[in-house]
């Protein structure tokens, strides 16, 4: 019978290539470790930046100024569309493609956006109110001014603005077909937005007038005078997980007033150090819970009733006919 002369030390074929190719591949691979230019080394760099944890702007008087660092948040309510959607609040968040986020540590342009529930301030949700006329930093933003929204995505040397352009048969969003927003760091007049007053009766009344932080406002692109609006019904996988669409249409009721949907906010930061935006601070007690439980206290002392203070009712008193 024939028997296997062969043993692992005998060296068949081209063995001597074979060994100069796996030096050589374990040459280029220590250097590429050592330079940080590994695929895993630039996917943890890339998403270290963006959600890298941000401060935001802290608002004094109350009101958005040029150059607060803010979040746009989309306000939670009921979505009566669709059975499946993403509830509680969802902030506009940065969006770079899953496949090319894995392959590059660089953001390609343009990059996408989401809606996503997160509340705290990281690189991809956190926005910088930019000038768009010669406006000066720190000025109060008005209702009917241009303004442009402006995010680094973590990164100290970058500037992508927020932008949409007219849908064509080759460029519009994912899931819904409707107008595209985006980010680019192309400086132009897509980049320009307004905010206008929620209510369509009164927004003649408000134009002009300061921006006030954390409250439902209308933000409007100027090139196209198309809404920013949040698909909670429209899912999209991405490289933080399932998100929600964003794009830029202008929803209107039978009264011909904009949906909930196209309602935003100026999220700032908190004056307490424990609490990183305004959504989180508690809510006080609505008129209606302060008279229960006024009404709990008479019930359970009743001689609170005959006692005056600064809070109870004074009896009318009876005038003669």
């Amino acid at each position: 019978m024939a028997q296997n002369l062969y043993g692992p030390r005998v060296r068949i074929g081209n063995w001597n290539e074979d060994v100069y190719l796996e030096e050589e591949i374990m040459k280029d691979f220590l250097a590429k470790r050592d330079k940080g230019q590994l695929l895993i080394q630039r996917n943890r760099r890339l998403k270290e930046n963006l959600l890298r944890p941000m401060q935001l702007s802290v608002s004094e008087d109350g009101y958005i100024h040029y150059g607060d660092k803010v979040m746009l948040v989309s306000p939670d309510h009921p979505e009566t569309e669709a059975d499946l959607f993403l509830p509680g609040d969802l902030s506009l968040c940065m969006t770079p493609d899953e496949i090319k986020a894995h392959l590059s540590n660089e953001l390609e342009m343009p990059c996408g956006l989401s809606a996503a529930q997160a509340k705290i301030p990281v690189g991809r949700n956190t926005f910088t109110i930019l000038c768009a006329a010669g406006e000066v930093i720190g000025q109060v933003l008005r209702y009917g001014q241009n303004f442009r929204l402006g995010i680094t995505g973590g990164f100290d040397d970058r500037m992508l603005y927020l932008s949409s352009d007219h849908r064509t048969l080759l460029k519009s969003s994912k899931r819904s077909w409707l107008q595209e927003v985006f980010l680019t760091h192309e400086d132009s007049y897509l980049n320009c937005w307004q905010a206008a007053f929620p209510h369509p009766q009164l927004r003649l009344e408000y134009e002009g007038s300061p921006v006030p932080a954390n409250t439902k406002i209308l933000i409007t692109h100027c090139h196209t005078n198309r809404g920013l609006v949040a698909h909670r019904h429209l899912f999209l996988r991405t490289y933080f997980g399932q998100e929600a669409e964003v794009a830029a249409h202008t929803y209107l009721d039978s009264h011909r007033v904009e949906k909930p949907k196209n309602h935003w906010m100026l999220v700032t930061g908190a004056p307490r150090k424990d609490l990183s935006t305004m959504l989180d601070l508690p809510k006080p007690p609505a008129e209606d819970t302060r008279a229960l439980e006024q009404e709990r206290e008479q019930v359970s002392d009743p001689g609170a009733r005959s006692t005056p203070d600064a809070r109870g009712c004074v009896p009318q008193c009876t005038l003669p006919m």
